[in-house]
């Protein structure tokens, strides 16, 4: 009796306790915000390439505060937030206002489970904009600057033994005011920049690992042409060659391949009769490493894929093009800029996230180009899972706005085709490289991504060419996009234009770099009843006001992009956009995703004909 009834007060604590957290806000919310509870929001592992049994979810509802960055850590929180949810998003349960001065506060206990005791425990954040210090029972853990890569500490020694551990995490975020990598977020947000995030925006999580070391990282590289993959299993110490790692490689369920590998060594594996990762097969193999010391102990053990893929530059019908597995491949696909009503850059949920790229791949598109936004870890791992390329822009910084928030901002002026590189500071340059490197470090493994865009449209571009042969350098088995529109270089391995208007410009044909569009289209239709502000300017390149409009003016710009590929040697294109978002309404699906403004098998059909030879 005694058991139940604790069990009844639990239960009746934890549902009142639940019932706090509602949605901030009127504005529009996704079919999924009415799913999210404090104890169901991103409970899926983070990183599926690299998977620990051992693990505990910290998401959920959190305290908070936003004071000025001169005041002291709180004694009284303001209120509560559902974590991963940024503060300025409906679905934290908040939706405030971040100002350059102010600093956010969070606060939150926790408790280790008795089995984690001879452990050491790593405390891993996914991502958090912009600048963050964590403390762990008092004591300053550590500090980390990034929005879009995720980062970890060892507390095992800043742990109190049993009982309720305090974990507090502060942030400062100087969004549009700031030199920092931002991508889309604008204060004001207007026109074709977006609200603003910070703070917390993915999963936080802790794990456990030996305190003997541990698996880091593994680099993984396949070769279809020699029929390997390349192997690096990365500990979190140096070690002599005496651990070893036993690396298993299997496919739909078969052992293809066992070695021994010694760690922080690169090991081939033989692949016999390789299955290719493509856009029609995304064939994945599971890899299993496990790590053992001088004494054949097990000490370690995470759980890998990887996807037998090369993407490369060939020569097809006397152009330079876009090959995939030694194969001309045309790549078409929207460029998705990752932003939810509910959720800005957080998307409501895992399902919520997956729906975006299923949707893209129906309506017939093989590619996506994620725009100046890294998504979190499981997109990627859902675009391995469907076979969908993936063009991933490095966000872009380093132009501050003006402190009034009422001009224009600066980069919004492009960068003149045979102008100059911007200057910039070296302390911007240096954080902007070394988050370009984590960005690549972090998605390295992951079959889908097949080329690297570090520059947009002259926003906060810099000695481009030295920037993209960093980049090839860096990984050379991946395409580099050295700049995206307007500001070209006579650099890296596409020659890529954006063209918006109604007759769709060719891009150059090129000896040596691909010609690929990468942006065109645009065109807005506004749906009423599915709109963010209605009381705003929604807009698009050019405005239609029925569905056949669309449609007819979709087909007219599509039909020169087949001609294109036909006659000009265009290798790919960018559809401008997945969604509308925020005061844009060029999207092919509403910003709610409540709306499909054309039949999926429309464009499916329609389609269909640029992948044909």
């Amino acid at each position: 009796m005694k058991f139940k009834l604790t069990t009844l007060l639990l239960v009746t604590f934890v549902t009142t306790f639940a019932q706090k957290w509602q949605p901030a806000g009127e504005k529009m919310k996704t079919r999924w915000a009415a799913e999210i509870t404090p104890e169901n929001v991103w409970q899926e592992y983070p990183r599926p390439q690299f998977e620990r049994s051992d693990w505990m979810n910290l998401n959920g509802l959190w305290n908070y505060s936003i004071l000025k960055k001169n005041l002291a850590q709180p004694k009284k929180y303001q209120g509560e937030i559902l974590v991963p949810f940024c503060v300025e998003s409906s679905l934290s349960g908040v939706m405030g206002e971040v100002k350059p001065d102010d600093r956010i506060w969070y606060k939150r206990t926790f408790e280790i489970p008795t089995d984690w005791s001879k452990k050491n425990v790593i405390l891993n954040f996914e991502a958090v904009d912009y600048s963050t210090t964590v403390f762990v029972n008092g004591a300053v853990v550590g500090a980390h600057k990034g929005a879009y890569d995720r980062f970890s500490f060892d507390i095992t020694e800043y742990l109190t033994g049993k009982g309720e551990q305090e974990l507090v995490v502060c942030v400062d975020d100087p969004s549009s005011f700031g030199s920092q990598p931002r991508g889309k977020q604008q204060m004001p947000q207007e026109g074709i920049w977006y609200t603003p995030v910070s703070g917390i925006w993915q999963t936080v999580w802790m794990e456990t690992v030996s305190p003997e070391a541990f698996l880091k990282e593994a680099k993984l590289v396949p070769d279809i042409d020699e029929k390997t993959i390349a192997v690096t299993p990365v500990l979190n110490k140096s070690l002599k060659p005496e651990y070893k790692v036993e690396a298993v490689v299997s496919f739909q369920g078969k052992e293809v391949a066992k070695t021994e590998i010694p760690a922080n060594i690169t090991g081939l594996i033989d692949i016999p009769n390789p299955e290719l990762w493509s856009t029609d097969a995304p064939n994945l193999y599971n890899l299993s490493l496990k790590l053992f010391n001088k004494a054949g102990e097990k000490i370690d053990e995470v759980q890998s894929y990887f996807g037998m893929r090369k993407i490369s530059l060939g020569n097809h019908k006397g152009t330079k093009y876009l090959f995939l597995n030694n194969q001309p491949v045309f790549q078409y696909g929207p460029l998705d800029q990752g932003w939810w009503p509910d959720g800005l850059h957080t998307p409501p949920s895992d399902e919520a996230m997956k729906y975006d790229i299923e949707m893209t791949k129906k309506m017939g598109f093989n590619m996506i180009r994620k725009h100046i936004k890294v998504e979190p870890d499981r997109w990627f791992y859902h675009c391995d899972k469907l076979g969908m390329l993936v063009w991933q822009d490095m966000p872009s910084g380093m132009v501050v706005i003006p402190k009034t928030g009422n001009e224009r901002p600066e980069h919004v002026q492009h960068v003149r085709p045979n102008g100059p590189d911007l200057n910039v500071r070296n302390e911007d340059a240096q954080q902007f490289e070394l988050e370009l490197r984590r960005m690549i470090d972090i998605h390295y493994n992951s079959p889908s991504i097949v080329m690297w865009v570090p520059f947009n449209e002259g926003w906060g571009q810099y000695t481009t060419c030295r920037i993209a042969k960093m980049v090839k350098d860096y990984d050379p088995t991946r395409l580099v996009n050295a700049v995206s529109g307007w500001a070209l270089r006579n650099c890296g391995d596409v020659y890529d234009i954006h063209t918006y208007q109604t007759e769709v410009r060719i891009p150059p044909a090129s000896l040596d770099r691909a010609s690929v569009i990468g942006e065109y289209g645009g065109i807005g239709y506004p749906i009423e009843t599915n709109l963010w502000n209605p009381e705003m300017r929604n807009w698009g390149y050019q405005t239609y006001h029925s569905e056949k409009e669309l449609l007819d003016a979709y087909i007219y710009k599509f039909n020169q992009i087949v001609e294109m590929k036909k006659t000009k040697g265009l290798s790919a294109a960018v559809y401008t956009q997945t969604t509308d978002v925020e005061g844009e309404v060029n999207g092919l699906i509403t910003y709610d995703r409540e709306v499909i403004k054309i039949p999926v098998d429309k464009l499916n059909e329609l389609h269909s004909v640029l992948y044909q030879e």
